[in-house]
């Protein structure tokens, strides 16, 4: 029973890895997308007088974006805790030897 299980745990630490990969490029084009708006909204009200409301847009954009990027933060948080709640889980005492390589 614990073969099949490392092979799950196997398989679903693969997608997880390949995911990661994919979103990671995501996660960096928004972070560059937020670092280069917050200063043009600044340069936009100071220097071209914008009034609040054509700033509105940029603002919630950035908000957005900002949330999406603390929510992911959140989330490798919690990714990070999980191998040693693997290790917390008893499968019985002969199998602790067999475990070790499913982590």
């Amino acid at each position: 029973p614990l073969d099949s299980v490392a092979h799950v745990w196997n398989l679903t630490q693969a997608v997880h890895r390949k995911a990661s990969v994919d979103v990671e490029q995501c996660l960096l084009a928004l972070s560059a997308i937020l670092a280069i708006s917050v200063p043009l909204l600044v340069v936009d009200m100071v220097l071209l007088g914008a009034s609040g409301a054509h700033l509105l847009p940029g603002l919630f954009v950035s908000c957005g974006i900002l949330y999406a990027l603390l929510v992911a933060a959140t989330v490798s948080e919690r990714c990070g805790r999980i191998p040693a709640f693997v290790n917390a889980i008893s499968f019985g005492p002969e199998t602790e030897r067999m475990r070790q390589h499913t982590v």
